[in-house]
């Protein structure tokens, strides 16, 4: 996977050659290998040829690390912007990594005053174990990665800083408020409850992706990239990795996937969305109070309350000012089929045998759905029974009835509620905490 999105970072060669500000890279050797356990000493100033992209809390962003982690991102994305849309992406990159300065810095304070040096950032022996993770992801060796990242002109460098950010801020998140989110029993009952109630209305199996306004200045701004975003995947960016990159919301690390979601659990704005997708079908930008939303809706099923049956036919094409004398033989032509046929599973083969009769399978629908013709029928009938001659506009036929099943999704179970909401108020902490972070940190982008 990663290889074939090789190519696409040789095409971005031209546009990412353009510089940020004039600069020619460092040698690859001047990244460091493993971060300072306590307070890192003073920076040197940019490589000469290099510029100053950003200065957080007086450390230095130079213009080749935002242009490494700008092609990095785009790989692992599979996004392919335009010269217009260039900026978007870039100025994603660099927040990128104001958010790991910050993180990398607020670590080692916390190593400092608790004098616990070395304890809180991951180490290379667990960075370089994630990197095999990620390797393996894509069917390569971790040296492997490094040439096949190399052919586009990324240091796995940056991939290693980028990986050991992400493992330290994950450990400290769940270490510091792990202890503290508390599921009591009463919420995960009231919370089953809630979803009990609600199973008699449609669910959805969403892929999302969310985009913090506090993190990219302002809802404007969430607006415009999140446009970015879909005229990407509607390009053909797949959703999950854009997800991975992109997305500040819990499912994230799972390319977005959301699973079945009951009505009662989604935003009204982004119900209001989804109730008009088919799917397959991805959302427009979707504001809500604090950010915006992407939608991708995977599947639909009815509410528990409502009946599904799965159908198959046998007919006989006949217009609605047929001859009287036509649709007499056809009614008979069926009636004797319909006495050969013993299940759903000889509908086929028993109708291909009579000539004039055409069959196929009507798949899966919700009675309240089906036109009134058939829905009498399918309420009647029970699983492998055939209906007499059904008189349409189009002509006569047998309805089979496959299946009938209760719609609705099985209610998750006590356990699965308590890992959903205990990840969500995990999320919901790690973002309040960068949120802190970001306004009382002195950020300066040049």
């Amino acid at each position: 996977m990663l290889r074939s999105r090789i190519v696409m970072g040789a095409a971005l060669a031209a546009l990412l050659s353009q510089p940020v500000s004039a600069q020619t890279p460092p040698p690859a050797a001047a990244a460091p290998a493993e971060p300072a356990p306590a307070a890192p000493a003073p920076e040197a100033p940019p490589a000469q040829g290099e510029t100053i992209a950003a200065v957080v809390n007086d450390e230095l962003i130079s213009t080749y690390d935002l242009r490494q982690r700008l092609l990095l991102l785009l790989i692992q994305s599979g996004v392919q912007p335009t010269e217009a849309q260039f900026r978007q992406f870039q100025r994603e990159a660099l927040q990128r990594l104001v958010d790991e300065k910050l993180q990398m810095q607020e670590l080692r304070r916390q190593e400092t005053e608790r004098k616990i040096p070395g304890k809180l950032i991951a180490t290379d022996a667990q960075v370089e174990a994630a990197l095999v993770r990620i390797a393996k992801q894509s069917n390569l060796t971790v040296d492997q990665l490094a040439a096949t990242l190399a052919q586009a002109g990324v240091n796995i460098q940056t991939l290693r800083d980028a990986t050991r950010a992400d493992l330290s801020w994950e450990r400290w998140i769940g270490g510091r408020y792990g202890q503290y989110v508390r599921i009591g029993p009463e919420q995960i009952a009231a919370t089953v409850q809630r979803m009990n109630e609600a199973a008699s209305r449609p669910s959805y199996r969403l892929n999302e992706i969310y985009i913090d306004a506090s993190r990219v200045g302002g809802q404007a701004e969430a607006l415009g990239g999140a446009q970015q975003l879909i005229t990407q995947i509607q390009g053909g960016a797949p959703f999950p990795a854009v997800a991975r990159q992109f997305s500040a919301a819990a499912t994230a690390a799972a390319g977005g996937d959301a699973g079945w979601l009951q009505e009662s659990e989604l935003d009204p704005q982004v119900l209001a969305a989804v109730q008009q997708l088919q799917p397959g079908q991805l959302s427009a930008p979707i504001p809500v109070a604090d950010g915006v939303y992407i939608i991708q809706v995977r599947d639909k099923r009815a509410g528990a309350s409502a009946t599904l049956v799965n159908l198959k036919q046998a007919a006989v094409r006949l217009p609605t000012q047929a001859a009287e004398a036509d649709v007499t033989a056809a009614r008979a032509k069926l009636a004797s089929l319909r006495g050969r046929i013993t299940s759903c599973t000889d509908l086929e083969a028993k109708a291909a045998a009579v000539p004039g009769v055409v069959a196929g399978d009507l798949g899966e629908a919700e009675i309240g759905d089906l036109d009134p013709q058939f829905r009498e029928a399918a309420q009647r009938l029970s699983p492998n029974q055939v209906s007499e001659p059904i008189r349409t506009s189009v002509g006569l036929h047998l309805v089979a009835v496959c299946a009938k099943r209760t719609g609705g999704v099985a209610a998750p179970t006590p356990d699965q509620v308590e890992d959903r909401l205990f990840q969500q108020q995990l999320a919901m902490a790690s973002r309040r905490y960068m949120r802190d972070l970001r306004n009382s940190a002195t950020i300066e982008s040049r």
